[in-house]
């Protein structure tokens, strides 16, 4: 099962994404974080923190879990 995480915009960058969803705290960490370990966004590995996330969007982070980017209505 996913955790939702709710944006209220059409998008939203993973680096961003990170820290709405509390997996860190602050730019520096998760650049640091995302050059070293990175993320898979549905089923894809990803190392960049400008990569756009869009409802329906599946993060998985072998840290903090699973995470599905849903839109506010």
């Amino acid at each position: 099962m996913h955790e939702e995480i709710e944006i209220q915009t059409e998008f939203i960058t993973l680096g961003q994404f990170l820290k709405l969803a509390n997996i860190l705290e602050s730019g520096g960490m998760i650049k640091a974080f995302l050059q070293d370990e990175g993320v898979f966004v549905n089923g894809e590995k990803e190392h960049r923190r400008g990569r756009k996330l869009y409802p329906g969007d599946i993060v998985n982070t072998e840290v903090a879990g699973s995470f599905i980017v849903t839109e506010t209505t």
